[in-house]
């Protein structure tokens, strides 16, 4: 996984609490759920992320 790849996925997480925080100080439930919405995204690429990692690890140990 590239360096990139990880700090967009950061971002993104960054980006829905954000948006969450945002849309709960407005009462604004749709804004609050997109931004949990966001999170779980971003949280999915970082596991995706980790488990590349663990493999590309595991194929060195290999090697």
């Amino acid at each position: 996984m590239s360096f990139g790849d990880k700090v967009e996925h950061e971002a993104e997480e960054v980006k829905g609490k954000a948006k969450e925080g945002w849309g709960t100080a407005t009462g604004d439930p749709d804004l609050r759920a997109e931004g949990r919405a966001d999170q779980d995204e971003a949280n999915l690429k970082q596991a995706g992320d980790r488990v590349k990692d663990a493999a590309h690890d595991v194929k060195d140990a290999l090697s």
